[in-house]
């Protein structure tokens, strides 16, 4: 694939990606590349063909891989994009790769408030900053001061805030580029009340959502103005399960694998739900989750 080789973490080749993915399917990777660290995944980008398809997976929340597998190059960021600390006294960086509860955790013990949020967001850093990731009334970029970013030439940036137009699950101005970190500007204040805030809002989320199912978090934006899960247990479809893959009886903007699900069955639910919605609300329901490769 390369005609040099100066990068030394682990290259992968036809990894079957249902192990990586928080729903637990999926087809392989043609290449899986697990870097050593940033510097390491810099220098394979830079080696990496232009016209290579390439993607990015953390913990893998939000993600749909379909069951014929993606081609191209899967980059494996968690637990190798780790670095996390206090830059200055309001400010905290954090690489790609780092769980959002980790962050969370880090800030509050430091006495940083204003990220406890992230203790519900079920992904990496990278994938909270690509799509503006938010829980409990909380969102990403509310919190970004300046992020760094990789594109398809290895070469790395330092951009603004300002530069990036920020909506609601939604995050324009890459100019194909990928996130590698950020810098998180944070206020000073009560570390224990901060804590305890986090502890309260995992117990508000572990009482509301299937955290102990393997599900992708949540599947559907919310409309304007409303719900996504009123409107889908409106439609009678919580426990509606097509094949293995079954809408949450305890969260109905969560799909359960039963165990046996296949993507194509997730798929299809996500589709059925949609059109359902549609017919009975006039309520187009946008997904959340990002769907990658091919179908079987």
């Amino acid at each position: 694939m390369m005609a040099t080789a100066t990068w030394k973490g682990t290259l992968l080749t036809d990894e079957p990606l249902a192990k990586y993915t928080s729903w637990r399917v999926g087809g392989p990777a043609e290449r899986l590349y697990v870097p050593e660290n940033k510097a390491d995944l810099i220098a394979f980008i830079a080696e990496l063909p232009v016209e290579e398809p390439l993607y990015w997976l953390g913990l893998g929340s939000n993600l749909l891989v379909r069951d014929g597998g993606v081609k191209g190059t899967v980059v494996h960021t968690r637990n190798r994009l780790k670095d996390l600390y206090l830059l200055d006294s309001e400010r905290v960086y954090v690489e790609a790769g780092v769980p959002c509860a980790h962050v969370a955790r880090f800030c509050s013990d430091l006495g940083l408030v204003g990220a406890e949020f992230l203790a519900g967001i079920p992904g990496t850093m990278g994938g909270a900053l690509r799509m503006n990731a938010g829980a409990f009334g909380g969102e990403t970029w509310r919190i970004v001061d300046k992020v760094e970013t990789i594109n398809r030439a290895g070469a790395v940036a330092l951009r603004n805030h300002g530069e990036f137009e920020v909506a609601y699950r939604s995050v324009q101005g890459l100019r194909d580029e990928w996130f590698l970190s950020a810098q998180l500007l944070l206020r000073k204040g009560d570390s224990e009340a901060s804590q305890q805030h986090i502890k309260s809002l995992l117990e508000k989320r572990n009482a509301s959502q299937p955290t102990n199912k393997p599900t992708c978090g949540s599947v559907f934006k919310n409309p304007p103005g409303d719900y996504a899960a009123r409107l889908i247990e409106a439609c009678g479809l919580k426990g509606y399960a097509v094949g293995g893959a079954v809408v949450s009886e305890k969260h109905a903007n969560f799909i359960e694998n039963s165990g046996k699900a296949s993507s194509a069955d997730i798929e299809t639910l996500i589709e059925l739900i949609q059109n359902r919605v549609q017919a009975q609300f006039g309520v187009a329901l946008e997904t959340e989750v990002c769907r990658i490769g091919e179908k079987q």
